[in-house]
């Protein structure tokens, strides 16, 4: 039977760090006031994992490692995932001692307990498919896809959840594989694949449990932050039609249900820096800091709370400040880490622009201080903002003055209203054109076709 959407052999084999194509950083970040412990509890199965052994290869402070690679080890020995196991043995390499080498016998043990299990399921599943009773089909696929991913086979796990989708009878039926199909490929960093089931899940003629709702805005929220569209990332509407919401609509009830993905510090994180970096400021005032839903995820994170409302009160130093002591612990995060430059650079640019806006012209020293830097590096910023037509400007290089060229926004209206007319009065002509074709019947009908 084949499988729509088949993972790559490439995605398959790229789990070691939770999601697949993640590649070494090219330097070690320092974390060491990073609380690995406190930061692991906001998560469970999989991604706990995945977070504590990407924060190992990349924190560059042997204590945080061997901590993280600890918890790791523990958390293992609770599941079935031996080649997890085998991984992060490697990884500690005896510098825990004996007690965190690798338990052959543990793995031995589930090895074999698990061939039992495979072969039970797979037994299970032909005798229903014999019988045709397509919602025990459906059921032995769920069950073949839980052991599969229970055991780290994501690939497979994948291919059984697709494969439920024929046998599905309800909405509900449809939703559960959508949910499922979603976790196992953002795990697999397949997010094109999270984006396609999302949308499945919402075509669903049933109205959704609010906590899927929440789970689906949230994961549609991850997708859009892999693939760089930071302001869909960040909104989409209030309505239930998920035209466009994801993390700063995503609903409350979420709570920790999500924890196998997503902890709601890390919507309340993403969802507040997409914004810094893509809304207006009416857009920051309605959808975030007037947001009710969004402020509950808010006050999680004091820290990011600040620097969203230092950035609307233009407190633009502040906010940087903030920015700059969130920005370790970010590196370190296995969705963000990624993104963090381009979206400080992002809302950098906004920060310099939004101050620039109502004036006329600007010290450049006085601003300099404002943004924490040197006159000579806000110069080479300036400059490339108003390259790139961002800021409508000049700077006087030996004065240290930056000069607005604001539009002529008398003649900019004349403009436009004029161009307003021509329309109009184009529309008019075509609309009397067509009037006088119809009442003189000047209009062409088709003939009949000759057999």
């Amino acid at each position: 039977m084949d499988v729509e959407g088949e993972v790559p052999a490439a995605a398959a084999e790229a789990v070691a760090n939770g999601l697949g194509g993640a590649e070494p950083s090219p330097a070690p970040v320092s974390a060491e006031q990073l609380d690995v412990e406190a930061y692991a509890a906001q998560y469970t199965g999989r991604t706990r994992l995945a977070r504590l052994l990407f924060i190992a290869e990349r924190c560059g402070v042997e204590a945080v490692e061997l901590e993280a690679l600890r918890m790791a080890y523990d958390e293992i020995k609770r599941g079935e995932d031996t080649m997890f196991h085998r991984e992060v043995t490697n990884k500690i390499n005896g510098r825990l001692g004996p007690k965190y080498a690798l338990d052959q016998a543990w793995t031995d043990s589930v090895n074999r307990r698990a061939e039992q299990r495979k072969e039970k399921l797979e037994s299970e599943l032909n005798g229903y498919r014999t019988n045709l009773i397509k919602e025990s089909i459906r059921m032995g696929y769920n069950d073949i896809g839980d052991f599969f991913y229970a055991h780290g086979h994501l690939s497979d796990a994948f291919k059984s959840y697709i494969r439920t989708r024929d046998y599905c009878t309800t909405s509900k039926h449809i939703v559960q594989m959508c949910m499922n199909v979603i976790l196992v490929s953002i795990e697999l960093g397949q997010f094109p694949h999270v984006s396609n089931y999302v949308s499945k899940a919402e075509q669903t003629p049933d109205t959704l449990d609010p906590i899927i709702v929440a789970k689906l805005r949230a994961a549609a929220g991850l997708a859009y932050l892999a693939t760089k569209k930071y302001k869909l990332a960040a909104r989409k509407n209030l309505l239930l039609n998920f035209s466009p919401l994801k993390f700063v609509e995503t609903g409350h009830e979420l709570g920790n249900t999500y924890s196998e993905v997503i902890a709601p510090q890390d919507v309340a994180v993403y969802g507040a820096l997409c914004a810094l970096a893509s809304f207006d400021r009416s857009d920051l005032k309605s959808k975030v800091i007037d947001n009710s839903n969004f402020r509950n995820f808010l006050e999680l994170v004091p820290e990011v709370r600040e620097l969203v409302n230092d950035f609307y009160s233009s407190r633009y130093g502040s906010c940087l400040e903030h920015l700059e002591k969130l920005k370790t612990n970010l590196l370190l995060d296995i969705h963000l880490h990624d993104h963090v430059e381009t979206l400080y650079m992002d809302i950098r640019h906004k920060a310099i622009i939004q101050y620039t806006l109502p004036f006329i012209s600007v010290d450049l020293n006085t601003m300099a201080a404002a943004f924490m830097t040197s006159v000579s590096m806000l110069e080479k910023e300036l400059a490339a903002l108003i390259t790139e037509n961002k800021i409508q400007a000049r700077i006087d290089s030996h004065n240290k003055i930056l000069y607005a060229r604001h539009a002529d926004q008398r003649n900019a209206t004349f403009q436009r209203v004029l161009q307003t007319g021509n329309e109009f009065e184009r529309d008019v002509k075509s609309l009397l054109l067509r009037a006088n074709l119809i009442k003189h019947d000047f209009n062409q009908r088709a003939g009949q076709r000759k057999m």
